[in-house]
Protein backbone atom coordinates (compact mmCIF):
# COMPACT_ATOMS: atom_id res chain seq x y z
CA UNK A 1 0.00 0.00 0.00
CA UNK A 2 1.29 3.48 -0.98
CA UNK A 3 0.73 7.08 0.77
CA UNK A 4 0.62 10.29 -0.47
CA UNK A 5 1.69 12.70 1.96
CA UNK A 6 1.17 16.72 1.33
CA UNK A 7 1.09 19.91 3.32
CA UNK A 8 -1.12 22.59 1.79
CA UNK A 9 -2.39 26.16 2.53
CA UNK A 10 -4.53 28.11 0.31
CA UNK A 11 -3.06 25.77 -2.91
CA UNK A 12 -6.79 25.88 -4.38
CA UNK A 13 -5.23 26.62 -7.69
CA UNK A 14 -2.16 23.75 -7.88
CA UNK A 15 -4.16 21.17 -6.01
CA UNK A 16 -6.64 19.92 -8.12
CA UNK A 17 -3.54 18.97 -10.89
CA UNK A 18 -1.57 17.42 -8.44
CA UNK A 19 -4.14 14.88 -6.78
CA UNK A 20 -5.47 14.21 -10.25
CA UNK A 21 -1.31 12.95 -11.32
CA UNK A 22 -1.65 10.82 -8.79
CA UNK A 23 -4.69 8.77 -8.55
CA UNK A 24 -3.29 5.83 -10.87
CA UNK A 25 -1.24 4.81 -7.70
CA UNK A 26 -4.71 4.39 -5.75
CA UNK A 27 -6.13 1.76 -7.93
CA UNK A 28 -8.49 -0.60 -6.63
CA UNK A 29 -8.31 1.36 -3.13
CA UNK A 30 -5.07 0.45 -2.86
CA UNK A 31 -3.56 3.76 -1.36
CA UNK A 32 -4.45 6.98 0.67
CA UNK A 33 -3.62 10.42 0.18
CA UNK A 34 -2.78 12.42 3.08
CA UNK A 35 -3.35 16.60 3.47
CA UNK A 36 -1.70 18.07 6.85
CA UNK A 37 -3.18 21.65 6.00
CA UNK A 38 -2.22 24.76 8.63
CA UNK A 39 -5.28 27.30 8.11
CA UNK A 40 -6.27 27.27 4.51
CA UNK A 41 -9.22 29.90 3.55
CA UNK A 42 -9.98 29.00 0.09
CA UNK A 43 -11.22 25.46 -1.41
CA UNK A 44 -8.11 23.68 -0.51
CA UNK A 45 -10.44 21.42 1.86
CA UNK A 46 -13.26 20.83 -0.56
CA UNK A 47 -10.73 19.79 -3.24
CA UNK A 48 -9.13 17.53 -1.05
CA UNK A 49 -12.31 15.90 0.23
CA UNK A 50 -13.73 15.50 -3.44
CA UNK A 51 -10.13 13.04 -4.01
CA UNK A 52 -10.82 11.07 -0.82
CA UNK A 53 -7.52 12.45 1.18
CA UNK A 54 -7.43 11.99 4.70
CA UNK A 55 -7.74 16.04 6.49
CA UNK A 56 -5.33 16.88 9.03
CA UNK A 57 -5.39 20.62 10.20
CA UNK A 58 -2.64 21.78 12.22
CA UNK A 59 -0.97 25.20 12.90
CA UNK A 60 2.55 25.69 11.18
CA UNK A 61 5.15 24.00 12.59
CA UNK A 62 7.69 25.16 9.78
CA UNK A 63 8.68 22.62 6.47
CA UNK A 64 10.25 20.08 7.90
CA UNK A 65 8.43 19.34 10.92
CA UNK A 66 4.98 19.99 8.75
CA UNK A 67 6.04 17.51 6.07
CA UNK A 68 7.16 14.95 8.62
CA UNK A 69 3.52 15.56 10.82
CA UNK A 70 2.10 14.16 7.11
CA UNK A 71 4.32 11.29 7.28
CA UNK A 72 3.97 10.06 10.48
CA UNK A 73 0.21 9.81 9.66
CA UNK A 74 0.42 7.08 6.59
CA UNK A 75 -0.47 3.94 7.13
CA UNK A 76 1.34 2.38 3.60
CA UNK A 77 4.20 0.61 3.53
CA UNK A 78 5.77 3.35 1.26
CA UNK A 79 5.24 6.92 1.29
CA UNK A 80 5.51 9.28 -1.53
CA UNK A 81 5.95 12.94 -0.20
CA UNK A 82 4.84 15.76 -2.63
CA UNK A 83 4.40 19.54 -2.65
CA UNK A 84 0.96 20.44 -3.50
CA UNK A 85 2.77 22.37 -6.72
CA UNK A 86 3.94 18.91 -8.00
CA UNK A 87 2.47 16.49 -10.10
CA UNK A 88 3.45 13.14 -11.17
CA UNK A 89 4.17 12.67 -15.33
CA UNK A 90 2.02 9.60 -16.35
CA UNK A 91 4.85 7.67 -17.21
CA UNK A 92 6.30 8.23 -13.38
CA UNK A 93 2.97 7.05 -11.96
CA UNK A 94 3.42 3.43 -14.09
CA UNK A 95 7.22 3.18 -12.74
CA UNK A 96 6.66 3.43 -9.04
CA UNK A 97 3.67 1.05 -9.45
CA UNK A 98 6.33 -1.30 -11.25
CA UNK A 99 8.87 -0.60 -8.56
CA UNK A 100 6.96 -1.38 -5.81
CA UNK A 101 5.20 -4.40 -7.05
CA UNK A 102 9.16 -5.98 -7.32
CA UNK A 103 9.44 -5.55 -3.25
CA UNK A 104 12.52 -3.46 -3.88
CA UNK A 105 15.38 -3.56 -1.47
CA UNK A 106 16.46 0.08 -1.01
CA UNK A 107 14.75 2.69 1.56
CA UNK A 108 13.69 5.53 -0.88
CA UNK A 109 13.94 6.66 -4.43
CA UNK A 110 15.26 9.91 -5.58
CA UNK A 111 13.29 11.28 -8.39
CA UNK A 112 14.01 13.80 -10.99
CA UNK A 113 12.01 17.12 -10.99
CA UNK A 114 10.95 19.39 -14.00
CA UNK A 115 11.30 23.07 -12.24
CA UNK A 116 9.13 25.15 -15.00
CA UNK A 117 9.70 29.27 -14.88
CA UNK A 118 6.90 31.29 -16.74
CA UNK A 119 5.90 27.95 -18.02
CA UNK A 120 8.92 26.71 -19.78
CA UNK A 121 10.62 24.12 -18.39
CA UNK A 122 14.36 25.40 -17.30
CA UNK A 123 16.60 22.37 -18.75
CA UNK A 124 19.81 24.16 -18.18
CA UNK A 125 21.79 26.18 -15.04
CA UNK A 126 21.74 23.60 -12.85
CA UNK A 127 17.58 23.18 -12.83
CA UNK A 128 17.42 19.84 -13.87
CA UNK A 129 17.66 17.02 -13.13
CA UNK A 130 17.25 18.47 -9.47
CA UNK A 131 16.89 15.01 -7.81
CA UNK A 132 14.43 14.70 -4.84
CA UNK A 133 14.45 11.87 -2.65
CA UNK A 134 10.68 11.76 -1.99
CA UNK A 135 9.79 7.77 -2.24
CA UNK A 136 10.62 6.16 1.04
CA UNK A 137 9.70 3.49 2.61
CA UNK A 138 7.83 4.41 5.82
CA UNK A 139 10.08 5.21 9.13
CA UNK A 140 12.75 4.80 7.11
CA UNK A 141 13.21 8.64 6.94
CA UNK A 142 12.79 11.68 8.50
CA UNK A 143 13.10 15.41 6.98
CA UNK A 144 14.95 17.58 8.30
CA UNK A 145 15.13 21.59 8.98
CA UNK A 146 17.35 23.61 6.79
CA UNK A 147 15.69 27.03 5.94
CA UNK A 148 13.26 26.91 3.64
CA UNK A 149 14.70 23.88 1.99
CA UNK A 150 14.64 20.76 4.24
CA UNK A 151 15.85 17.58 3.64
CA UNK A 152 15.00 13.98 4.21
CA UNK A 153 17.69 11.74 5.59
CA UNK A 154 16.82 7.66 4.70
CA UNK A 155 18.78 4.78 6.93
CA UNK A 156 19.49 2.54 4.25
CA UNK A 157 20.53 2.02 0.40
CA UNK A 158 18.78 4.33 -1.78
CA UNK A 159 17.58 3.69 -5.62
CA UNK A 160 16.96 5.79 -8.85
CA UNK A 161 13.74 6.61 -10.56
CA UNK A 162 13.70 7.62 -14.23
CA UNK A 163 11.02 9.79 -15.30
CA UNK A 164 10.01 13.05 -13.52
CA UNK A 165 7.84 15.09 -11.10
CA UNK A 166 6.68 18.52 -12.64
CA UNK A 167 7.16 21.98 -10.66
CA UNK A 168 4.91 24.30 -11.49
CA UNK A 169 6.35 26.73 -8.40
CA UNK A 170 7.16 30.08 -10.61
CA UNK A 171 4.40 30.82 -12.98
CA UNK A 172 4.72 34.66 -12.54
CA UNK A 173 7.38 37.01 -11.96
CA UNK A 174 5.30 38.36 -8.61
CA UNK A 175 5.14 34.84 -7.53
CA UNK A 176 8.65 33.86 -7.84
CA UNK A 177 9.94 37.40 -6.72
CA UNK A 178 7.43 36.87 -3.40
CA UNK A 179 9.26 33.22 -2.83
CA UNK A 180 12.69 34.66 -3.32
CA UNK A 181 11.53 36.72 -0.41
CA UNK A 182 10.53 34.47 1.96
CA UNK A 183 13.31 31.66 0.70
CA UNK A 184 16.08 34.43 1.14
CA UNK A 185 15.17 35.11 4.99
CA UNK A 186 14.68 31.20 5.99
CA UNK A 187 18.49 31.10 3.97
CA UNK A 188 19.95 33.85 5.68
CA UNK A 189 19.14 32.06 9.06
CA UNK A 190 21.09 29.22 8.09
CA UNK A 191 23.76 31.49 6.47
CA UNK A 192 24.45 33.25 10.43
CA UNK A 193 24.41 29.95 11.94
CA UNK A 194 27.53 29.11 9.68
CA UNK A 195 29.07 32.55 10.64
CA UNK A 196 28.20 34.77 7.41
CA UNK A 197 27.05 37.80 9.75
CA UNK A 198 29.21 40.53 8.87
CA UNK A 199 28.52 43.01 6.65
CA UNK A 200 30.57 41.37 3.24
CA UNK A 201 30.68 43.01 -0.32
CA UNK A 202 32.15 39.57 -1.26
CA UNK A 203 29.03 37.69 -0.11
CA UNK A 204 26.85 40.62 -0.84
CA UNK A 205 27.98 41.26 -4.20
CA UNK A 206 30.50 39.54 -6.00
CA UNK A 207 29.19 35.85 -4.99
CA UNK A 208 25.75 36.65 -6.23
CA UNK A 209 27.64 38.18 -9.50
CA UNK A 210 29.74 35.05 -9.58
CA UNK A 211 26.65 32.37 -9.26
CA UNK A 212 24.87 34.38 -12.04
CA UNK A 213 28.11 33.77 -14.24
CA UNK A 214 28.80 30.28 -13.52
CA UNK A 215 25.02 29.16 -13.60
CA UNK A 216 23.91 31.16 -16.91
CA UNK A 217 27.66 31.02 -19.24
CA UNK A 218 29.26 27.92 -17.60
CA UNK A 219 26.09 25.81 -16.85
CA UNK A 220 24.31 26.85 -20.12
CA UNK A 221 21.47 28.42 -18.23
CA UNK A 222 21.51 31.08 -21.39
CA UNK A 223 20.60 27.86 -23.18
CA UNK A 224 16.48 28.49 -21.94
CA UNK A 225 16.13 31.91 -23.89
CA UNK A 226 14.21 34.74 -21.74
CA UNK A 227 13.00 32.91 -19.11
CA UNK A 228 16.57 31.18 -18.38
CA UNK A 229 17.89 34.86 -18.51
CA UNK A 230 15.34 36.38 -15.75
CA UNK A 231 15.53 33.15 -13.77
CA UNK A 232 19.30 33.38 -13.03
CA UNK A 233 19.77 37.19 -13.17
CA UNK A 234 16.90 36.94 -10.01
CA UNK A 235 18.48 34.32 -8.57
CA UNK A 236 21.28 35.74 -8.25
CA UNK A 237 19.36 39.06 -6.55
CA UNK A 238 18.03 36.40 -3.83
CA UNK A 239 21.62 35.24 -2.88
CA UNK A 240 22.57 38.79 -2.18
CA UNK A 241 18.83 39.41 -0.16
CA UNK A 242 20.10 36.17 1.55
CA UNK A 243 23.66 37.87 2.67
CA UNK A 244 22.25 41.43 3.47
CA UNK A 245 19.54 39.70 5.56
CA UNK A 246 21.57 37.45 7.88
CA UNK A 247 23.83 40.52 8.28
CA UNK A 248 20.40 42.78 9.24
CA UNK A 249 20.01 39.36 11.88
CA UNK A 250 22.90 39.69 13.29
CA UNK A 251 22.76 43.63 13.82
CA UNK A 252 19.71 42.91 15.24
CA UNK A 253 20.92 40.51 17.58
CA UNK A 254 23.60 42.97 18.56
CA UNK A 255 21.64 45.46 19.29
CA UNK A 256 19.13 43.35 21.95
CA UNK A 257 22.42 42.11 23.27
CA UNK A 258 23.35 43.70 27.19
CA UNK A 259 26.10 46.04 27.34
CA UNK A 260 28.93 44.22 28.76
Amino acid sequence: MLSIALITQNEEANLPRTLQSVLPLLRDGCGEIIVVDSGSTDRTLEIARSFGAKIFSEPWKGFAAQKNSAMDKASGDWVLQLDADETLEPALATEINDVLTTGPKQEGFWIPRKNFFLGRWIRHGGFYPDPKLRLIRRGAGRFEEYGAHPTIKVNGPTGKLKNAMLHDAYPTLRGYIDHMNTYSSSGAEVAREKGHQEFSLLNIVVRPLLTFIYNYFFRLGFLDGREGLLLHLYHSVYVSWKYAKAWELGRSQSAKSPLK
